[in-house]
């Protein structure tokens, strides 16, 4: 796939694509043609716009035998984070959309969130599992301190004592570490943080929008000391910029009070390749060639490998070692905590007023 130029009229800043090339599904594409007028555009800098959805429902579900979850709950598309790496880029295809910049800087809220969610478990024969959040886009992008849609889904589950997993790696989950240690304390709730790397100039390329590195050690320390069990999330390690750190990444979330870790090689589907391989030769043109060829190394041959059961893991000598080491280091440090069970017993509707209170 060929990216389209740059748009030279729209200024960018802290942005992790460069280009919007087209959507898979689109039957056209878009080609920037010069006129031959030697006239000066204004130039504008990009900003992110937020469209708001009235959504018809709010639990989505999945099949996938690699994946340990079978619901989820996505309050916002797209997310200004703008990790460049983002495996849900290719998800604003189905919007008409670009997954490059326009996945970072045309989100949508849904902000009828909670209550769908309310209405949706409040079902006659809803069966209750934990619900996931962060699957796709993350929840606590920085969109939430505005909406605070992620807040009313919370209180939400905590009334119905609904179990519910979170992934995020936005600092705004501080915010509501009220509602989650509550939940915790009933073992309903815990959290997993994603830390990339510990080098702050890496971070600002990779995650421009995300918070710093040392921001997301404190928000597992936060999240510790609410009581809230809360894993590292060493991903996506990538061959030749990060990899090299995972041992450290895992030692410094230990000591801020994780419990536990994960780790994934990282995956390029769909239009995610491209966009990555044009944000190595923007960013890391020495090294782009290296890190494309260790990443096929564990992809087959190719750029992503999207079958089940390999796609988290990767194969191959390159794949193998990795897991090697992250093993070793997870016991080491004694983050080999499996995630807590979390209870589902609970789970019953908020009492009303007026209702007859229990006498057990």
């Amino acid at each position: 796939m060929t990216l389209p130029p740059r748009n030279p009229d729209e200024i960018l800043k802290a942005r992790g694509a460069d280009k919007r090339p087209d959507g898979r599904f689109e039957p056209y594409q878009r080609v920037r043609e010069s006129d031959d007028w030697d006239i000066p555009e204004e130039q504008s800098l990009l900003r992110t716009e937020v469209a708001e959805e009235r959504a018809r429902s709010i639990i989505s579900r999945n099949v996938s035998p690699d994946i340990g979850f079978d619901r989820s709950v996505n309050p916002y598309r797209g997310c200004e984070h703008g990790c460049i790496y983002c495996f849900a880029r290719p998800s604003h295809a189905y919007l008409g959309m670009s997954p490059g910049l326009d996945f970072e800087t045309r989100l949508t809220a849904k902000p009828n969130a909670p209550e769908l969610l309310a209405a949706e478990i409040g079902r006659r024969g809803y069966a209750v599992a934990p619900i996931a959040f962060g699957t796709n886009t993350d929840p606590y992008q920085p969109i939430e301190a505005k909406y605070q849609i992620m807040r009313g889904c919370l209180t939400v589950l905590s009334d119905w004592n609904h179990p519910m997993t979170l992934v995020t790696r936005g600092a705004t989950v501080l915010r509501d570490l009220d509602i989650l240690g509550d939940m915790a304390a009933r073992k309903l709730a815990w959290a997993g943080v994603s830390v990339t790397t510990l080098d702050p100039a890496l971070a600002r390329q990779m995650d421009p929008r995300a918070p710093a590195p040392a921001t997301r050690l404190r928000m597992i320390e936060g999240l510790a000391q609410a009581g809230v069990p809360v894993f590292v999330m060493v991903a996506p390690m990538i061959p030749v910029l990060n990899d090299h750190e995972m041992e450290r990444i895992m030692q410094a979330a230990r000591d801020a009070g994780a419990s536990g870790a994960s780790m994934i090689p990282v995956r390029l589907p769909l239009e995610v390749a491209p966009l990555f391989r044009d944000w190595l030769e923007r960013n890391h043109p020495g090294k782009a060639a290296h890190v494309m060829n260790r990443i096929q190394a564990m992809r087959g041959g190719r750029d992503n490998d999207p079958r089940f059961g390999s796609r988290m893991r990767g194969e191959g000598p390159e794949a193998e070692l990795l897991r090697q080491r992250f093993r070793l280091a997870r016991k080491r440090l004694g983050l080999e905590r499996n995630r807590q069970v979390l209870d589902c017993s609970r789970f019953g509707p908020p009492p009303r007023a007026g209702d007859q209170m229990s006498l057990f």
